[in-house]
């Protein structure tokens, strides 16, 4: 489902972690129709039975969406790297426009069940990742006409209920919207926009299927396309003064977008749509658009 009127992202350059499966490839394929060019930083070069998806596989899908794709093999916890990526972005496609800071790790495991491998690997790619990723980009951003720079991550809710039962989890993701709020407010007089983005419901995706539930809340999902509508309108604001927003996928796209029907994004229409974690209790949803109740999740 696209989002009416916009402006076009032809001949922009996107960077994007993590965009070799599920969130980062739609938004690369939705980028790739308006003839986009897209660098794809990610670690999967070879297929995993486990993991639909190569950075090979996407370059292919973006380049059949119209887009011109550039596949690296980037772990992005590597300095040099993210260094080397990056150089490679620019001196293929001339520049960077639009950071997105997608590639993210999870292990919802109470505190005595994480071990400190896991809890350094997720705030290694969360936190860590997503500062240098937008650090490195930022010389090239500085030279682009409306730069923007996207951190896939919630809104900081410091509710209790987010972080216990998981706390080393939500601590890295949430360090990721710790970067939003910093660097919108650090990078206002260069005028690089630099927003979070993340959606209301559960997202079909591989993180869904094989760490969260499986069949059911698959189907109890969303597309990824939802998020990548809503991350296409908001690369196509004006940077100057569109900064600082944690948003939500709906809303955003409803609010800002006029998006008013919602339905072709749900996997399975017949089913609730399943609620994401971290969505503020005060977040409402657009009109017609009703979640399920905890007890239509078990």
């Amino acid at each position: 489902m696209a989002v009416a009127s916009l402006p076009s992202l032809k001949g922009k350059t996107l960077f994007i972690s993590g965009a070799s499966r599920g969130i980062g490839l739609a938004i690369a394929k939705r980028a790739a129709r308006d003839g986009a060019k897209v660098a794809i930083a990610a670690k999967t070069s070879d297929p995993n039975p486990k993991l639909e998806g190569t950075i090979h596989s996407a370059a292919a899908e973006i380049q059949k969406a119209g887009g011109i794709a550039l596949p690296i093999v980037c772990d992005i916890r590597q300095e040099d790297q993210v260094q080397n990526a990056i150089d490679l972005t620019v001196a293929t496609f001339g520049g960077i426009d639009i950071c997105v800071n997608n590639a993210s790790a999870i292990s919802l495991t109470p505190t005595e069940q994480t071990d400190m491998k896991r809890f350094d690997l997720m705030h290694s790619i969360n936190t860590r990742g997503t500062f240098l990723v937008s650090k490195i980009c930022l010389p090239h951003l500085r030279r682009a006409a409306n730069p923007h720079i996207v951190m896939l991550s919630p809104p900081l809710d410091l509710h209790p209920k987010w972080f216990a039962g998981h706390v080393a989890y939500s601590i890295a993701k949430y360090g990721m919207s710790l970067c939003v709020l910093g660097l919108a407010e650090e990078l206002k007089k260069d005028g690089i926009a630099v927003n979070a983005l993340w959606p209301r419901t559960t997202i079909a995706t591989a993180a869904i299927k094989n760490i969260l539930g499986g069949d059911k809340l698959m189907r109890m999902s969303r597309t990824p396309d939802i998020v990548a509508d809503a991350a296409h309108l908001l690369f196509t604001q004006p940077a100057k003064s569109f900064t600082g927003h944690f948003l939500i996928d709906d809303t955003f796209l409803h609010d800002v977008g006029k998006v008013t029907d919602f339905e072709p994004y749900r996997i399975d229409p017949s089913m609730p749509l399943a609620p994401d974690f971290f969505v503020p209790a005060d977040s409402v949803p657009p009109p017609g658009v009703t979640i399920a109740r905890v007890s239509q999740m078990a």
